[in-house]
């Protein structure tokens, strides 16, 4: 029993919380922050299993011109209610970058927007 364990069971132990640590290193660590400004033109709640909100925002830089999309992943649902509030006006996204996640189960995107501000 106790080769059972040294051999099978030790392994997958550390293994496991090594992914732990890593994911969530991942979700803490930031490796980038800033903010967008634009139009939110598509906000949804995703997934089969692991529902994420999931938005579109188009940043326009000159009238006339063509729209960059910014596509991005919100985590906090009162953020989310924010979003859908003020869907088609003017908003800048206050945002962190989190490269490296392991699974799509946290975010389509690694953009995580963490406020929202209406702009006049």
């Amino acid at each position: 029993m106790y080769k059972l364990f040294k051999y099978l069971f030790l392994p997958l132990l550390v293994i496991g919380g090594l992914l732990a640590a890593y994911t969530w290193a991942t979700l803490n660590w930031s490796y980038s922050s800033g903010e967008r400004a634009g139009y939110v033109q598509k906000f949804s709640n995703r997934g089969f299993i692991c529902k994420t909100w999931e938005g579109e925002l188009a940043m326009v830089s000159m009238p006339g011109t063509m729209s960059e999309k910014f596509l991005f992943t919100v985590r906090n649902d009162a953020v989310a209610q924010k979003i859908n509030a003020n869907l088609g006006k003017k908003v800048a996204l206050k945002y962190e970058q989190h490269i490296g996640l392991p699974t799509s189960c946290f975010g389509e995107t690694e953009y995580f927007v963490t406020e929202l501000i209406v702009l006049d």
